[in-house]
This record gives structure tokens, sequence and C-alpha cells, in this order.
């Protein structure tokens, strides 16, 4: 054969020698290539007429790439019966390895680097390739390519050669498609997307009919924005332009999730395209929009909430509806999103396994895949906020998967005013879901066939493997970040290579009118008729109302609680010992840890003596659970409890096995699910309250490892947790659990931040609570989970008063009463009293655990801090004369805890302004030396009592 013994492509001159040869197949091999049927079944190789008697052909002397076929393809069936022996056995020389072994190699470089050649920017820039897609790399010409039969490579369905096959791969990996599949770990899902792709299943033409709703939808999408930018110049509507293929791929996904027994889909996104998704995905109609800007609040987009409070900005608001596509259907509601971007993810993932967990019911009839979460991110966000890679990572842990969320990255190529080269330092948007080994995959957004084609690829993976998929659409933006501002202060060549450019929507028309499916004529009045019915809904809503309407004030009766009858929180002592025994059973064999074992069998005994927080906790949950109340429990540790208090799963001392009581005394349809979570803040919580938005009479708590840890979630607190209600009517009992007290362990391990809830609260929109006795907890989680009117409950649960022995109630505690807001009755009353000290959480048994607590000093505990208990107060402060002295005692720092709150709310209860004793104003939590913060905390103890 030509240049066997030192030709220019020969490897035996190059290095191309038999162990590199081998190299390169033992890679196919184990980096999930397609095992060369060369390397099995040479003899039928040798039979097709390959090594011997192959036409020779001069080598490429350019070395050119693969774009170009040969002049001449050979044909492998020439000299067959001149070249072969019968029944004789042919091993190829070292030649034929090489060149088998190389186009095996570019088979699999496609595959894993055809996205850098794929043409996925409607600007045009240049994609930046790869050197191992050119043949030149490899040291191989195409002639060479030519040579080398496609059966050896497996690739016959593409051709008779590796160089047609190649050459058919490179339009499959490199065109307005970018695959991103090299980082799946996994095998099976790897191959049958490598099997998907190459076979072109999702890549089938449209339908006329299809191909006539596309460019209808794209025609309402640019509609719509066009109508609001001329209508309203300079107002913020944060457009689709540059996007507006999105509108119809997620119609699309909607309606394959459909078709493959999707029974929800749940959508969130930020603000890019919101108003376009609202109207064209939700079916709000257009006069909502524009009644949104005319600010004519009755006949808006939130009109689900007449008055109920202030609402937010159009392009943060939800919907719900049936949607309909392809002759199927699906409920779809697209959650509500706040300025926080990112941060509705995790909500939105939530608020999925709550509805899945609902329809399944525990019986399993209902796929796990039922409910889609579809998130839309943007470029900038994707790469740049934390919270997207913790509600990635939620993505395969048992308590928190859905089944596969669907992400697309609504790429524009532009943050605001920050181009990616100073907003990532990755060079895809998407690179961080390559760390979760989701497949990505890249699609140029003026392609609206291709981006369809995309949309069906992440349905049927996701409906075939309950995984995450990513696709990366990569647009532009036609205009500033939103709409009021210049971009080509910023980015002027951008901006005028944008204004040249045309919308997708003028591309698809040329495309389908040049293809006979949509004529002209017919598109200009697809876009006539859009504007016609857009001009009538704004008209309709301008001489509906006039401008000068004033708003309707809160309905202050909604936003506040409603009466409530009083609620039985108490559980009788007979049902109480009942549960306390099933609490404690374990399977037959099922041995535990010695020094838990102990530790359990001390609790059990402890009904009658005293009952310890973790205890009530669990009784309180059995309780409910025994009633057919769900109960959900996720946080740092909380299985075992931060302070190895509440071992609510309980381990095998030597196989491991799990055992959970209290999912064995779950009963009439209750579940309780107990999970440690990820080492995550803002996920973690935004999860839990996507879920309790959805299962609103579930017990959903939270509980921080330490109550300080809560800071990291703050977003989540302000923008969902505290104002969710006020903003969108979106109702939660979450629940949180901070472990809140100064004892020495320094600035991080102390508090639970409450005087940052107090703040937030108003309108009766929380409930913060810091109780001093297990039964006081106990009734108040009873409380939270039974009553009517749902707000979210934060608890500052304690640390030392886990095993403090004063902390402990007797089981007639629990049996009887209620939760009490205000708790009287330590010290004197009358005459006798000069001071009544004020006080929440922990600090009262310091007070009470002083060598000598003064007979004429009276302690009164505020358990819960909001809403205020005035009245509560009043009445345990009315046995005291006005000229006692009323002081406040906490052990935060001034300008921390519950001080600054409750001091005017204690000045209309008492008629007196309270003294204020603690530590003085700080910038930090607490000591960061334990001997330091004794010494403050018994001097605080002496100016109380003093």
């Amino acid at each position: 054969m030509a240049g066997e013994n030192g030709g220019s492509g020969e490897a035996g001159v190059d290095g191309y020698n038999a162990g590199y040869a081998e190299d390169l197949l033992e890679r196919q091999l184990r980096d999930s290539g397609v095992e060369p049927p060369s390397l099995l079944d040479w003899n039928r190789l040798a039979a097709a007429g390959w090594g011997e008697s192959w036409p020779e052909a001069p080598d490429d002397p350019a070395g050119g790439t693969l774009a170009a076929a040969p002049e001449k393809t050979p044909d492998i069936s020439a000299g067959t019966s001149e070249t072969v022996r019968e029944g004789a056995d042919h091993v190829p020389d070292q030649a034929d390895l090489r060149r088998a072994a190389i186009a095996g190699a570019m088979v699999e470089a496609l595959r894993e680097y055809g996205h850098l050649a794929a043409t996925v920017d409607p600007l045009g820039s240049k994609p930046p390739g790869h050197p191992m897609l050119t043949a030149d790399f490899h040291g191989i010409t195409r002639n060479e390519l030519a040579r080398v039969p496609a059966a050896a490579i497996e690739m016959s369905r593409f051709g008779d050669t590796a160089l047609q096959a190649l050459t058919r791969l490179e339009t499959i990996y490199t065109g307005d498609i970018g695959y991103e599949l090299d980082q799946m770990e996994i095998p099976a899902q790897r191959y049958w997307l490598v099997d998907y792709i190459e076979a072109g299943e999702h890549l089938k033409p449209l339908s006329r009919e299809q191909s006539r709703r596309t460019l209808e939808w794209l025609t309402r999408v640019e509609e719509l924005e066009r109508s609001l930018h001329r209508a309203y110049i300079g107002k913020t509507r944060f457009s689709l332009e540059g996007l507006c293929a999105l509108v119809p791929m997620i119609r699309a996904i909607i309606a394959d999730s459909a078709a493959k027994g999707g029974r929800q889909a749940i959508l969130g996104m930020a603000h890019r395209g919101r108003l376009n998704v609202l109207a064209h995905v939700i079916g709000l109609p257009y006069s909502g929009i524009f009644a949104e800007f005319e600010e004519q609040i009755s006949r808006g987009l939130q009109t689900a909430l007449p008055e109920h409070g202030s609402g937010d900005v159009k392009y943060h608001v939800g919907g719900k509806s049936l949607v309909e596509e392809d002759g199927v259907s699906m409920t779809v509601s697209l959650a509500p999103n706040p300025s926080h971007l990112e941060h509705v993810n995790p909500v939105v993932t939530g608020m999925a396994r709550a509805v899945r967990d609902r329809l399944t019911g525990g019986d399993g009839t209902t796929p796990d895949t039922a409910v889609l979460p579809l998130l839309i991110h943007g470029d900038a966000s994707f790469a740049g906020q934390g919270v997207v890679a913790e509600t990635l990572n939620l993505c395969r842990l048992s308590s928190y998967e859905t089944g596969g969320t669907i992400h697309i990255i609504a790429n524009n190529q532009l943050g605001f005013t920050t181009l990616p080269g100073d907003g990532r330092s990755t060079r895809y948007a998407s690179d961080l879901a390559l760390g979760f080994r989701m497949p990505v995959i890249h699609v140029n957004a003026d392609n609206p066939d291709a981006c369809l084609a995309v949309a069906k690829l992440a349905v049927d993976y996701r409906f075939s493997f309950g995984e995450d998929i990513v696709i990366d659409l990569v647009g532009y933006r036609k205009y500033g970040h939103n709409e009021g501002d210049e971009p080509g202060y910023t980015q002027p060549r951008m901006y005028q290579r944008i204004a040249k450019h045309p919308s997708v929507r003028k591309l698809y028309a040329r495309q389908l009118s040049e293809q006979g499916i949509v004529p002209d004529q017919e598109a200009a009045a697809m876009a006539e008729a859009a504007a016609a019915e857009l001009a009538e809904a704004r008209q309709s809503v301008i001489d509906a109302e006039p401008h000068s309407e004033d708003p309707p004030g809160p309905n202050l009766e909604w936003l506040t609680a409603p009466a409530e009858a009083p609620i039985d929180t108490s559980i009788g002592a007979e049902k109480l010992r009942s549960l306390n025994t099933a609490l404690h059973e374990t399977p037959e064999g099922f041995r535990l840890f010695g020094k838990l074992a102990r530790q359990l069998k001390r609790r059990e005994e402890s009904m009658e003596s005293g009952i310890d927080w973790a205890h009530a906790e669990a009784l309180a949950l059995a309780g409910l659970l025994d009633q057919g109340v769900s109960v959900r429990l996720t946080g740092e540790d909380t299985e075992r409890g931060t302070f190895s208090h509440r071992h609510a799963v309980l381990h095998e001392a030597e196989s491991g096995e799990r055992h959970v009581p209290l999912a064995d005394i779950a009963g009439k349809g209750a579940r309780f699910e107990i999970s440690n979570s990820p080492l995550s803040e803002v996920a973690a919580l935004g999860f839990e309250y996507g879920y309790s938005t959805v299962a609103q009479d579930t017990l959903v708590a939270w509980e921080a490892q330490y109550g300080d840890f809560v800071n990291v979630g703050q977003a989540m607190i302000d923008q969902f947790v505290v104002s969710g209600r006020e903003k969108w009517g979106q109702e939660s009992r979450l629940t949180l659990l901070l472990p809140h007290g100064h004892e020495g362990a320094g600035p991080e391990h102390s508090s639970g931040r409450v005087e940052r809830f107090l703040q937030l609260a108003a309108e009766q929109n929380i409930r913060v609570a810091n109780c001093t006795t297990p039964a006081q907890y106990f009734h108040l989680l009873r409380w939270q989970a039974l009553r009517p009117t749902r707000r979210p409950l934060v608890i500052m649960t304690p640390k030392s008063l886990l095993r403090n022995p004063l902390a402990r109630s007797g089981l007639s505690e629990l049996s009887e009463g209620s939760f009490q807001p205000v708790i009287s009755g330590v010290g004197a009353a009358g005459r006798r009293t000069r001071r009544v000290i004020l006080c929440t959480g922990k600090i009262y048994y310091d007070l009470i655990g002083a060598p000598e607590v003064p007979g004429d000093i009276a302690i009164i505990r505020i358990e819960m801090l909001y809403p205020f208990p005035e009245q509560a107060l009043k009445a345990a402060l009315e046995p005291f004369s006005e000229s006692v002295e009323v002081c406040w005692v906490q052990e935060e720092p001034r300008n921390m805890g519950a001080w600054t709150f409750a001091r005017p709310l204690i000045r209309e209860a008492s008629g007196r302004d309270p003294l204020y004793i603690g530590r003085y104003g700080r910038a930090s939590p607490a000591e960061g030396y334990s001997g330091r913060h004794v010494r403050r905390q018994k001097a605080i103890i002496a100016a109380a009592l003093g």
C-alpha cells in the first residue's frame, strides 16, 4: 500500500505505532465509545476485501479536514474475490490497525468536542473548535480515512467508509446543536443519548401544521414585545426578543411531557420573557398585561389577590392554567419569583416534590416522573449565583429528588452590562452542570426547528431516566437589560450587530416560505392579526377605567388572622403512654448502639419523672401522625439532632439498618419523612418553603444546625417566607427550628437572629416564639399543625436546655392545657414586689438558677414574641402596682435580641418605659472566649436580681 514503508502519513515514521493505536482503542472502550468490531472479528473485514486490494490514492498534501468529501470514494467490494483466500484467517497489518484506531478516535472526538465547533451563536461568532476534530491532529489524511471501512468503527449506517461516516457525524455534532455528553458517568445514559442523537430521533421534520403553529407562536411572542415597546416606551418589561424560541420550546416540552403521562408542570423563571410566558404558556389575557402597565389593579394579572396586600411588579407574578397542545393537556403553574433571580429554583423543586408526594400517596400508582419541574435560568445568574449549585446538588438526594428537572438557560450572552469574560471563569454559562454529570445541549435560538428538537430530546431523556438535563438556549438581548438603559454605552459592537440582525420570526418565515409551507402573504397576515388582537386588548383596558383610579388599600382583615375557636392541643395521658411505647419499639433482633440504648431507655421511663425537650417533640409529632397529619422534618444533622438529642432515626449496631419509629406510627394516610439535608441553607430552606406552599396541611419543619446558620438563607426568608403571602397570596405553615442561646460557644453558635425576624414581622405574616419548657414546645408544634390559619413559625429552640434538669415538663402539662404566650407566677406579687423582670427563652433558667432570687422580684416569661401578646402581658402585670419597676432582661447584645422590638410594646402594655438589662450593643452576637462569656452572663444576672 502507498506509504507503507515510509510515506508521509505512515506510522513507522511519524510515531503512530501499534502502541499508540492500542491506546486509542482502549480509550474508545474506557471512555464510553462504541466497541469497534474490528477488534472482535478481523476475518469479517478481510472478507470485505480490506487490507490487500484497496485502490491506492495519493496522500492529501494539505492534510485537509473532513469538511470536503474525497474526489473518489473507494468501492470496498472491489477485488474481493481476488484477494481473499476462502477460509483463511486474515490479520490486518499495523497500518490498517493504525487507520482504524485513529478513525475510531475521531468518532469519539466528535462526540466529545463537537460542541466546540457547533454554530450555536445567532450573532455569528466563530466557534472555538478543537484540534482533535481535525485530521491533521491525528496525523492522517482524508484519503487514508477513505480506505477504512465504516464497519471497522461500527459506523456502517453512515456510509461505506470512515470518511463518509465522519463527514456525516460532523453534520450531527457541529451544526446548530452542540452536545456535551463526555461528563456523563453512567454508561447506559450516555449510550442512550449517543444512539438517540446519531439516529436523529429528535430531528424528524415537523409536520406542515407544526411548522405553521411554531411560526404562529413566534409571531405572537414578537408582536407582544413590539406592542409593549411602542405603547410603553422605556417601561421595564424584560423583553424576550432574541430568545423568542423559548415559548414554543416550553409549549413543546409540556405537550411531550403530557403525552408521556406527565400530570403537572411547575415552572420557575426570573424576569426575562416572563410576561410572554404568562400570556402564551399560562394563557393569561393580553388585557391583564396591559392593565398592569396602566396600573389598573382590578383588571391586571394579580386579580387573584384583590386588595390582599402589596402585590408585586408584573414581571414577578405567577399563574396557573390547563395548557393544551397537540391534543394533550397538562396543568401548568408558574411560581412567583422575586428579584433574587435563581432563588426560585429550590422553591419550584420543593413544590414539585410536594405535588408528587400528594399524587403518589405512597401507593406507587403514579410514576415518579409525573410532575415536571421546568426551570428557566439566566446565563449570568446560572454561572454566578451559588443557589444554582445548591439546587443542582439536591437532584439525586432521596428526600429532594423530583424525577428530573429540565433546565433551560435563556442565554442572551450578557449579564446586565457584564460580558461573559467578566462574569464567569468557564467557557459556557452551563458548565456548572458538568460537575453533576448532567447532559448539556447547546442550541442556536435562531433555529426554531433545532430548538424544538432539543426540547423533545430533553423530555425523552428525562422521562427515560428521571434525571436532570440542561438546555443552553443561545440567543441575544435586543434591548438593554430593562428597556430603560442604553446597551450601546457598554457593548457598542455587539449592539451594532444586533441592530442589523433579523428576528427569528422573520428568519423562520423566510425558511417556511422557501419550503413552500407558509407563503409570505400568510406570514404577514399572521403578524397583522396578532397586532390587531393586541391593539384591541389594550384599547379595551384604556376605555374601561380612568387612569386616575387610586389603588385600594390592603385588605387588613385578610392579612391578619381571623378569629379562631380554641384548639385542643393536649393528648390524653393514656394515649401519650401508648405513643411513648411505640416510639421506643424496635424490630426483633434490632440492636442499638449501647450508649444510645441506655439513653433511650431512660427517656422511655421518664414519662412520670420529667419529659425533656426531644421527648416532648417526639410525642407531639407522634400525636399528629396518629391523627393523620403528615410531618416532614429536614435540616442539617436532623435525624440525630445537632446536639445528639433527637435520635429519630435508629441504626442497628452491626448492620447499620435504619428504623424510624415515627414512620410506623403514621396512620390515616399520614406520611412521616425525616432527612439530613446537605450542608445548605439557601436551597434546603427554599425547597421546604416550596414544599410547604403545596402541602399546606403538612407540618413542614426545617432545622438549622445552629440558629446562626439561617444567616445564609436570609434571601429566602426576606423574599419568600415572610413576604410571599402579602406579595403573591402564597400561604405556608413552614416551621423553622433555630437553636439559640448564649452558652459561650462563640459568635456563630449563639444567635438565631431573632431580631431580624421581629423586624420583618408585620400584618400577622409570621409567628416567632422562644419557649422555656418542653410542654410549651409540645403544644406549639401541635398548634402550628392544627391551626386553620397558615403562617410560617420561627422557633428559637434551645441548646443547653436540652439537658438542663430544670427544663422538664410533667405528663399532665402535655395531657392538659395549651400553649401559653405569657407565663407568670415566679416570685412575689402585690405590695412586696419592687421589680418585675420580663424575659424570653433560656435566660429565664439563668435567673432562677442564681444562688438567691430576692423575694421582692417577680419574673414573667414572654413565650410568643410575635404576634406580641399585649393583652396577655397586661393581664400578667395587673397584680402589680404602677410604682413597680418593669425591666427587660436578655443575654443578646442590646441591638440584637427582642429588646428593640419589645420595648414600645411593653411600654404600651405596662404604662411605663421598661429598664434594659443585658449586654451593650455589639457588632458581633457573642464573645469568642468562654470565660469572658461567663463573667458577662453573671454580671447580667446580678444586675437583674440586684
